[in-house]
């Protein structure tokens, strides 16, 4: 996403005269939010990267770059919730005196549904080993995401610490990393005898 303003001088511009693409780019990630959250559901929208130019404290931000990714199981919600990002975009541009544009990434978060038949084969194996299971949909982005279009995928998650995953806090313990690895092998040895 690109919002793109006009970088002025910050003391002699006065505010009504500011087009500043910071603050377009501030009320767009509002909106992102505000339009994943007016639906029910387990979609998810995050802006997670943003670079400002020209990135000094005394000059009016003339261009602002974002990066957004929409996800969700559903690839015709993901594609209604866009749009609605694109209407309130339009709107955000227009009263900034600013553009909003966007290059579309195209399958970098196309939904993949895992493997029943795999999904039961963990299952099984995990239950055999005495470990509780729990069936999760998954939002984040794996391999099996990519091999899922050309193979049976599926995944299997251990637990992490309050649920903090890519982050320097995220922990599992070593008892929990080793359990995960067994119902893989286990998995591995029973897809083997077919």
């Amino acid at each position: 996403v690109t919002v793109e303003g006009f970088a002025n001088h910050a003391g002699a511009t006065p505010m009504n005269m500011r087009q500043d693409a910071l603050l377009a780019a501030s009320k767009f990630i509002i909106a992102v939010n505000e339009v994943i959250n007016s639906v029910k559901g387990t979609q998810v929208g995050t802006v997670g990267k943003i670079a400002v130019q020209p990135g000094a404290y005394n000059v009016i931000p003339g261009k602002v770059e974002l990066g957004l990714e929409i996800r969700d199981l559903d690839a015709n919600k993901i594609e209604r919730l866009f749009k609605g990002i694109e209407k309130r975009a339009a709107t955000i541009a227009k009263d900034s005196k600013t553009s909003i544009s966007f290059i579309r990434q195209p399958n970098e978060s196309k939904p993949a549904l895992t493997d029943k038949k795999l999904q039961q084969i963990i299952n099984t194996n995990a239950e055999l080993l005495g470990f509780s299971t729990k069936f999760m949909q998954s939002g984040a982005g794996h391999d099996s995401q990519h091999m899922a279009s050309i193979a049976p995928s599926a995944m299997i998650f251990i637990p992490s610490v309050s649920g903090i995953s890519h982050s320097p806090k995220e922990f599992s313990t070593t008892i929990d990393m080793a359990n995960g690895a067994n119902v893989l092998f286990q998995t591995i040895l029973s897809v083997d005898k077919g």
